[in-house]
């Protein structure tokens, strides 16, 4: 949960910047930069979220692991790798994204594992 609610405090620091830097005049790189953005604010909020139902399921093992720590790296590194690939000019660097989105989309899948297993109390959801 701290790594969301830390990427939402960049998130909106980000976004003041965005607003200062299209007041003195719009970068080259303007859409990554947004995009970034984006990616910054909805990565935080599921974030919290994750963190919340490892929390609540009591998720442990294997499972907390993924659901934790790739998503912390999926978190991060996705939304890194737009701005790096807009601010050196690479766009191959970009299908680092497909690496990081797969750490994302496991962290859900160990999430949706934990939900079907059952709620608290041992009751299938």
């Amino acid at each position: 949960m701290a790594s969301g609610f830390v990427g939402l405090t960049v998130q909106m620091l980000w976004g003041i910047g965005n607003v200062a830097g299209h007041v003195v005049g719009v970068p080259p790189y303007w859409g990554q930069l947004v995009g970034a953005h984006a990616h910054f604010g909805v990565l935080g909020i599921l974030a919290v979220v994750t963190g919340l139902a490892v929390d609540h399921y009591g998720t442990s093992g294997t499972r907390r692991s993924v659901a934790v720590w790739w998503f912390v790296i999926g978190q991060w590194l996705l939304p890194a790798t737009l701005v790096v690939q807009a601010a050196l000019g690479l766009p191959r660097l970009g299908m680092l994204a497909f690496v990081w989105g797969v750490l994302l989309t496991a962290a859900m899948a160990a999430m949706a594992l934990e939900a079907w297993d059952g709620a608290p109390g041992g009751a299938p959801v």
